[in-house]
């Protein structure tokens, strides 16, 4: 698939707010060039503050630096759930351990508070 099939692709799956992703995994189709063209494109909208399209292209490519940048906007709205998700796709160990002791910290203040109620 060269460029011009590319957007032309990329067009017929558009949305006035930008690109459609409907599951989390990678697409494997792309090639390498393909990725770096989305990529940038992702880089552009993320600074552009257009985090949602910006995301669905990260995780259309797999693009683990951009989807840790999507996790770390989470954990600063306070939505860790959603963080884990993109730490995950990230493959960012050492984010989604951290978000993983959390979880467990608070289960466990959750059941000794049970347990003395």
């Amino acid at each position: 698939m060269d460029e011009k099939q590319l957007k032309s692709t990329l067009s017929a799956h558009s949305i006035p707010d930008g690109f459609i992703k409907v599951t989390d995994r990678p697409v494997q189709a792309l090639t390498s060039e393909q990725k770096v063209l989305l990529n940038r494109k992702g880089n552009v909208l993320f600074n552009e503050g257009k985090y949602d399209a910006a995301s669905r292209i990260f995780v259309t490519t797999g693009y683990s630096d951009g989807l840790a940048r999507i996790g770390d906007l989470y954990m600063k709205q306070n939505r860790g759930i959603t963080a884990l998700k993109y730490y995950l796709l990230a493959n960012n160990k050492a984010k989604s351990e951290a978000l993983y002791e959390k979880i467990a910290g608070i289960i466990s203040v959750l059941l000794k508070s049970d347990s003395e109620g």
